[in-house]
């Protein structure tokens, strides 16, 4: 039973209910809400506690005591599913991530670029595409947003507190709106120029926020941001990658950057003349970016022409500089493999 937007009524979870269908006559009533509907429909708690069977995925969670309950089945994107559960008594957001078979994120390689394996064995299966390799690679991929997500929450930015992970089960904060629903994606609202205006501001100054932290969240667009009541929420980083490390860096940047900004720009137009995500990188390529720095959303583009005969000439004296190393190691082992080990004199015989 999926419930996208709903309220939990902690205190009468477990309470005894009547056969009253009134939430005025009887407390213990949870009321569901699905937003894209727009109706609200009234369920008993006992209900939901006996029609929501626990997946297999949390059997270890439940085992140890990290589950108490699964509630309902938030979401399901590309990647993973979404639950809300009861851990220790608190509501909270369970995160259980697709098999590589099952999951329909496309191009990962230019994600996975400059990440690193724990050791030599681990990069080089990744690199062949073993089997184990294949297996170190589904981890590292879950892991990568268990990192991101700790790094950005040192750093400030506003994206989920994580409570726990094992098994491939992420436990984290569930995200609320002003009135403890569910925070609805930002995709779901309907904006006024106004609000529009504050919330590309805020995205912005996130957004940089992140770049200072080394991250780049690589999918950003209107569906992996959650208004909850302190502000936007930056949800889904497994796809998250090191800044300094990943040759496709600025133009992810540029693009999550005009994600946002195309998805603002339907509510107040003039925010599509700005160019951030160019201004943004140039300032961190050149060290001058640092949170809540004023931007202009203004890029000036070089005027000066490509000199391309100056281009050839790197790209040829580093030609010519490679096949002489290459000669050189090739002369070297020649010279080793010509040359003969000294011989070893022989020792006398003695006579007995």
């Amino acid at each position: 039973m999926k419930c996208p937007w709903f309220v939990c009524l902690l205190p009468y979870l477990r309470a005894t209910h009547s056969t009253a269908d009134s939430p005025q006559k009887n407390p213990t009533v949870l009321k569901f809400f699905t937003r894209w509907k727009k109706y609200a429909c009234y369920i008993r708690c006992h209900d939901i506690m006996h029609i929501m069977k626990i997946p297999k995925s949390f059997d270890m969670l439940v085992q140890s005591g990290l589950v108490d309950e699964v509630v309902c089945q938030l979401m399901s994107g590309k990647e993973a599913e979404v639950y809300v559960v009861q851990s220790k008594g608190e509501i909270c957001c369970a995160k259980v991530y697709k098999e590589a078979s099952k999951r329909s994120f496309s191009h990962l390689a230019q994600y996975q670029e400059g990440r690193k394996g724990r050791n030599s064995r681990q990069t080089r299966a990744m690199e062949k595409n073993t089997k184990y390799g294949r297996k170190e690679q589904e981890g590292a991929w879950q892991n990568a947003e268990v990192e991101a997500l700790l790094r950005l929450d040192e750093a400030g930015v506003r994206v989920p507190h994580i409570y726990n992970y094992v098994g491939g089960v992420l436990l984290m904060e569930l995200v609320v709106d002003a009135h403890g629903d569910a925070a609805p994606r930002l995709n779901d609202l309907k904006l006024t120029g106004e609000q529009a205006r504050e919330y590309h501001s805020e995205m912005i100054a996130q957004i940089v926020l992140m770049l200072c932290a080394g991250i780049v969240h690589g999918d950003l667009s209107e569906y992996n941001v959650l208004v909850g009541s302190d502000g936007l929420v930056i949800i889904d980083l497994p796809q998250a990658i090191n800044a300094a490390g990943n040759n496709n860096a600025s133009r992810m940047l540029e693009r999550d950057v005009k994600n946002m900004t195309a998805y603002f720009g339907r509510f107040a137009p003039e925010l599509l003349s700005t160019e951030y995500g160019k201004e943004i990188w140039k300032l961190y390529a050149s060290g001058e970016l640092s949170p809540g720095m004023e931007l202009t959303g203004h890029f000036k583009h070089s005027d000066n022409p490509t000199d391309l005969s100056g281009v050839k000439r790197e790209i040829d004296s580093a030609r010519r500089w490679h096949e002489s190393v290459m000669e050189s190691r090739k002369i070297s082992s020649m010279q080793q493999k010509n040359s003969k080990p000294p011989l070893t004199p022989l020792k006398p015989l003695r006579h007995q």
